[in-house]
């Protein structure tokens, strides 16, 4: 084990509005590492003693929190990531409703479930907690992705070392502040500033019982790597290009704007975001054309004030120069670049929102994911055409398909290979199941499936 790292710039806080380093952090000593795993083993054998009702209560405390402390949670991740101020107070008061959902629905999802016994006797299915894990989380949604791991597994009894991106540290420090204020137990979830080589002893060492991760394919297949050579389950939810088919619209315009909206929640920086609309020819036109309109003209704005006809920047300088260089390939190889699509002068992390068509199989946008403020529309003249399309690609996160009638939407999404398929609208909640299939990785998180991950699915039998 090595006591830091060489290959990552460490924790700290860079303001991608302005390029500004605003504060640094520590990365963890090899001791530090030792002790939050020993804590965690520790914890977990009192932890899962504790009746599940009286966890529950629990996490519904830090449900409570994550509303009470909104506005300043919100100005934490503004300034860590950029994202708009009113989408960062929402993204805390939906953590509410997750850590909520899972302490009210939680302990009725994981009671004992009695099977039918052919032979006779008694056959119960448990679910038990498994022990302490790790959790590896993402920039893009700092609260968020932490909570749809963290609250089930707290309900059911396991306990939490969790590692977020370096570029969070503020907003990790503020969820352990609220999981110790509403009294989880010490060692029951340690935030840890752990290097890369760190996260792979921790995954191999045997009190470790499986590993979460959000994030990139890259990073997902070496989390993978790492969990199967150590024989520890994993759950990957790792990039997507979900397709949007509109197949008609009563108003065109609403649909593109409708379309647009979605794109750009957190600058285009979702992983179920709609990045590839593939449009029927005969409204194509005045889909694109209301997509221009909507991104023409708007300026970099701070994410902190969100004034009329601004945006925000990405969460990096890299991010947006990565961006830009898709586009240019894109661009260079022929497609058209409709409106937007301009990096503007570092070092603050902004390019302008960007409306893209004429995309084919030779240019990497096709194939690669747009983490970003990107709207790639497609135009096709058949159902057919749009099924193909949308399944031509090598992720499986989500999809959705739009029409008037809705069971020509509905057979289209019946067919989409896709972990999250949907007609008209997009369905997300609490209760509502998350995660993907092919190169978007497997398991899920969120609603009843959220609980079923990490949890020793015991046989009980009782004899005649």
């Amino acid at each position: 084990m090595t006591a830091t790292s060489t290959t990552q710039p460490g924790y700290r806080v860079l303001n991608p509005a302005t390029g500004e380093v605003v504060e640094e952090f520590p990365t963890a000593t090899d001791a530090e590492i030792q002790d939050a795993l020993a804590r965690s083993q520790e914890a977990f054998q009192s932890w899962k003693e504790v009746p599940i009702a009286e966890r529950a209560k629990i996490v519904a405390k830090v449900a409570d929190l994550f509303t009470e402390r909104a506005d300043e949670l919100a100005a934490i991740i503004t300034e860590e990531m950029g994202k708009p101020l009113s989408q960062s107070k929402g993204e805390a008061e939906f953590c509410t409703d997750i850590f909520k959902y899972f302490a009210t629905e939680g302990p009725g999802l994981a009671a004992d479930q009695e099977i039918k016994a052919i032979g006779g006797g008694r056959a119960l299915i448990q679910r038990l907690p498994v022990g302490p894990l790790l959790g590896i989380m993402p920039w893009n949604y700092p609260y968020y992705q932490v909570a749809r791991f963290a609250a089930p597994n707290l309900v059911l009894g396991n306990t939490i070392i969790l590692k977020h991106a370096e570029s969070c540290p503020r907003s990790a420090l503020a969820i352990q502040q609220i999981m110790d204020d509403a009294g989880v137990p010490a060692g029951a979830y340690i935030n840890v500033f752990a290097t890369h080589e760190q996260i792979a002893d921790i995954i191999a060492d045997p009190r470790i019982q499986g590993v979460s991760l959000t994030g990139s394919e890259r990073a997902g297949a070496i989390i993978g790597e790492l969990a199967g050579k150590n024989l520890k389950k994993a759950v990957l939810e790792l990039g997507g290009s979900d397709p949007y088919v509109v197949l008609d619209a009563e108003d065109v315009p609403a649909a593109a704007a409708a379309a647009w909206e979605f794109r750009m929640e957190n600058t285009g920086q979702a992983c179920n975001s709609n990045k590839r609309m593939i449009v029927m020819d005969d409204i194509y036109d005045g889909f694109v054309a209301e997509l221009a309109k909507q991104a023409k003209d708007l300026k970099p704005g701070n994410p902190a004030e969100e004034a009329e006809g601004t945006f925000a920047p990405l969460s990096s300088r890299a991010a947006a120069e990565a961006l830009a260089e898709q586009l240019k390939d894109a661009v260079n190889k022929g497609a058209t670049l409709h409106a937007g699509g301009q990096l503007q002068d570092g070092p603050a992390a902004y390019i302008a929102p960007a409306v893209l068509t004429g995309v084919t199989p030779q240019m990497r946008a096709y194939t690669e994911e747009l983490f970003g403020p990107v709207a790639v529309v497609y135009k096709v003249s058949s159902d057919e055409e749009a099924l193909k399309l949308a399944n031509d690609t090598q992720y499986g996160l989500g999809g959705a398909v739009f029409s008037t009638d809705e069971e020509r939407a509905r057979r289209i999404a019946q067919q989409l290979e896709v972990g999250m398929a949907n007609v008209n609208g997009v369905g997300e909640g609490a209760d509502i199941p998350f995660g993907g299939v092919k190169r978007s990785g497997f398991g899920r998180e969120l609603g009843p499936l959220g609980m079923d991950e990490f949890v020793n699915k015991r046989l009980f039998y009782i004899g005649d």
